[in-house]
């Protein structure tokens, strides 16, 4: 690994700042109450932070709508706030990493607001405008993830605009010259300041096609997708001309060139398309993004088959390029309910403890969001609380993203939870309380102590950290592959299910591997082999590791 490759293997936690710590009682949590709880991050043994924007907004889709890249918006604090977090993190040994939001803007930032004031004015083609077809219609298909269609009509110039979001969230035209170096210019104003990383978000979002050809409609049984409700309208079209066009990687490689003038410095991009995996492996090629990651382990399907297709068919894609993986984050249901109901796990602790395990073991870096080390469950959000716009939309069927997007829980006898002394943007929900960051500290055998163990046991694996990996078969639920680096081997075994089993090991592992020495210090319920070496014997939610 070079010097500067921090992120191979790197171990990132996920801020989302409304709901992470509040330092002034205003109920939303800020770049202060980061940097009150920064040595807490840090003893989690992550190599670093990613945090959601914190910058200039309306606020309509929570931050993700940038009216100014930047500042900080008065909510979560200060420039100069940031500048400590930043001092303190690196103090601390963390790097950080933050959101940009490069496709859209909010439609209060000012290059709209010039934009939309007529046809002939400086921004005027910032932005993708289009006329109405002779009926006044859209002039195409397309649909918005949020549900209905993706134009928006502006009467003073007498045209719609695309918004593949909210309808406050209008697309940039990146076809413009222009628009491409006011995007790198806001990115290198963030690099100049410091930061070690930038999460990018809805990357494969940036290039519409010119001529505005309508998506073709998807067959019922294929529409299905990752990361929005299965009820969505946005599942009827394949997104071939309004997503992941081909004319967004010329721009990856002038960013990747920005990028690469700030030794260190990383890039992980959020993919959303009809065949994610595919546009990881293309968006990651030499020259372009470091990392991506997809929806494609944010579902419900927790089966040791799937989970193993999916990172094959990634492996066998991605060639030079870098995979990164998460389970959880502010726009998917918490992994503990979410794969708890698939595994029928009574015990969600055991099931946190074996996931944080899985997810650390693959090949790649990955992205932990905050409350996975507490093993925090999916909240209930009553209607009338619900803050997300997308939920609010999609009621009863989608019940939108609060559900893991509620304050940390911090004291468990503290009111709200220690998170904030005034009213929370989100209710604590009551459950969480008995898994606050107070009870776990002290208790040895909790879910916080064991990611705690298991990370710090995974920075002394080097085939863990920056290995190959090959897959064997065993069969469901269990899960059952190899991590190699430099002649080192570690066999790496986990039972998906609540019931224990045994299985004798496949012929080619055992010829691979003749000999295998048990690793203990993980933590986890620990498998037993045989004292010939040729079967394993996992107990429920439990994992076998072995030096070959």
């Amino acid at each position: 690994m070079k010097m500067n490759e921090w992120w191979r293997g790197a171990l990132i936690y996920q801020i989302y700042p409304r709901s992470f710590a509040d330092s002034n009682g205003d109920g939303i949590g800020d770049l202060p109450g980061i940097i009150d709880k920064l040595e807490y991050v840090a003893s989690l043994g992550v190599d670093g932070i990613w945090i959601s924007p914190f910058f200039t907004s309306p606020m309509k889709d929570f931050g993700y709508d940038i009216a100014d890249y930047h500042d900080v918006d008065p909510m979560f604090g200060t420039l100069e706030d940031f500048d400590q977090l930043l001092a303190k993190a690196h103090q601390l040994g963390l790097k950080v990493m933050i959101d940009q939001v490069l496709s859209h803007t909010s439609d209060q930032h000012a290059w709209f607001k010039e934009s939309r004031q007529s046809r002939d004015n400086a921004k005027a083609q910032w932005y993708v405008w289009a006329d109405p077809k002779p009926d006044g219609t859209p002039p195409n298909n397309w649909l918005s993830i949020f549900g209905g269609g993706a134009w928006q009509w502006e009467p003073r110039r007498e045209q719609y605009y695309l918004h593949n979001f909210l309808t406050e969230q209008p697309d940039l035209n990146f076809h413009h010259p222009e628009v491409q170096q006011a995007v790198l210019d806001n990115v290198e104003f963030w690099l100049a300041r410091g930061v070690d990383g930038l999460r990018l978000d809805a990357i494969s979002f940036c290039f519409h096609d010119p001529l505005l050809r309508d998506n073709p409609a998807k067959p019922a049984h294929l529409r299905t997708g990752r990361g929005f409700a299965a009820d969505n309208p946005y599942a009827y079209q394949y997104h071939d001309y309004n997503n992941a066009r081909p004319e967004n990687l010329p721009f990856l490689e002038r960013l990747r060139a920005l990028i690469d003038r700030y030794p260190g410095a990383t890039t992980l991009g959020e993919i959303a398309s009809e065949d994610s995996l595919a546009t990881m492996a293309e968006y990651t090629q030499p020259g372009r993004l470091h990392m991506c990651y997809s929806f494609e382990l944010l579902t419900d399907d927790f089966s040791a088959g799937y989970i193993r297709e999916t990172v094959e068919t990634l492996e066998r894609r991605v060639k030079t390029g870098w995979p990164s993986w998460a389970v959880s984050n502010h726009d998917v249901a918490r992994v503990a309910t979410r794969w708890g109901k698939a595994a029928g796990a009574d015990n969600p602790e055991a099931l946190s403890k074996l996931v944080t395990a899985l997810l650390c073991s693959l090949r790649g870096s990955m992205c932990l969001y905050q409350g996975e080390e507490l093993g925090l469950t999916e909240a209930e959000i009553p209607f009338e609380q619900l803050q997300d716009p997308y939920g609010i939309a999609f009621w009863p069927n989608f019940k939108g993203r609060d559900g893991c997007r509620t304050p940390l829980p911090w004291q468990r006898d503290a009111e709200h939870g220690g998170f904030t002394h005034g009213t929370p943007w989100l209710p604590v929900p009551q459950e969480h309380r008995a898994l606050a960051v107070d009870q776990q500290q002290v208790d040895p055998d909790s879910v916080l102590n064991q990611f705690r163990r298991f990370v710090h046991w995974r920075k002394q694996s080097a085939p863990l950290r920056l290995g190959d990996i090959t897959f064997y078969d065993a069969p469901q639920p269990l899960l059952l592959f190899v991590r190699q680096y430099r002649g080192e081997s570690l066999l790496c075994a986990f039972n998906l299910g609540a019931d224990e089993a045994s299985f004798d090991l496949p012929a080619a592992l055992l010829k691979r591997l003749e000999s295998v020495t048990t690793q203990e210090g993980h933590g986890l319920p620990a498998g037993i082999l045989s004292p010939d070496g040729t079967r394993l014997s996992l107990p429920p939610f439990g994992a076998y590791f072995g030096r070959g």
